[in-house]
């Protein structure tokens, strides 16, 4: 293959993973926005949706191992691509992160723990993948480091809502078994919403430690 065309496909990969970023990132705010309305309509949409991120990060998978087999990259070109195949398998797992909010939303009653405030931590994590996905398309080394700051502030955040739940739980009372099943189920789809919101922001530090790798060949991220 001429030079000129691999460096277009090697382009081209850098492009469409920035595009499936953005796929992501909006799943994930539909995600956050059914949760805030109780929209089952639009967490059904996010569900449905999902088979477009899996089909986009198949095809993305395939040009990464169609670069690998055919063009045997070395050096700068084969961090690129191995990285931009982990960041890939990243941006796929916060679409399913995002899907488990679309199903959260249908019966999310949060109105009932007020002190924890799921949209400021979604917030969060939309910002920290957005300066990952900066990151890789700048090849922004200082931006990789700033990610893995920024989640410090987010595990920080999800833990106090994490005991905002129980110590809310404690305090309420509840007149029936019924009432306590309620109760129970809100409590569980509220812990898991923060885990899973967590979880989002693990990835993109993965995606950060993955680009500070294929710029700087420095793993120190990825430990």
């Amino acid at each position: 293959m001429p030079r000129d065309d691999y460096q277009r496909q090697l382009e081209s990969l850098r492009e469409d993973v920035l595009y499936m970023g953005e796929v992501v990132a909006e799943r994930l705010r539909m995600g956050l926005d059914a949760l805030e309305r109780q929209d089952d309509e639009l967490g059904q949409e996010v569900i449905d949706r999902d088979s477009e991120v899996n089909e986009l990060y198949l095809e993305l998978e395939q040009d990464c191992i169609d670069l690998l087999a055919l063009q045997q990259p070395v050096a700068g070109d084969l961090r690129f691509i191995a990285s931009s195949f982990k960041i890939i398998t990243d941006l796929e797992r916060i679409a399913d992160l995002a899907t488990n909010l679309g199903e959260y939303a249908a019966e999310a009653r949060y109105e009932v723990f007020p002190d924890v405030d799921v949209q400021r931590i979604g917030d969060e994590t939309l910002e920290m993948l957005a300066m990952a996905m900066a990151a890789y398309e700048d090849e922004d080394a200082e931006g990789c480091f700033a990610v893995a700051e920024r989640d410090d502030e987010m595990d920080a955040l999800c833990e106090d809502a994490s005991e905002i739940i129980v110590r809310d739980l404690i305090e309420k009372e509840a007149d029936d078994e019924s009432e306590i099943e309620d109760l129970m189920a809100d409590v569980s789809r509220l812990l898991l919403t923060v885990r899973d919101l967590e979880r989002v922001g693990d990835h993109t530090v993965n995606i950060a430690a993955r680009t500070l790798y294929m710029v700087e060949n420095d793993d120190e991220l990825i430990y």
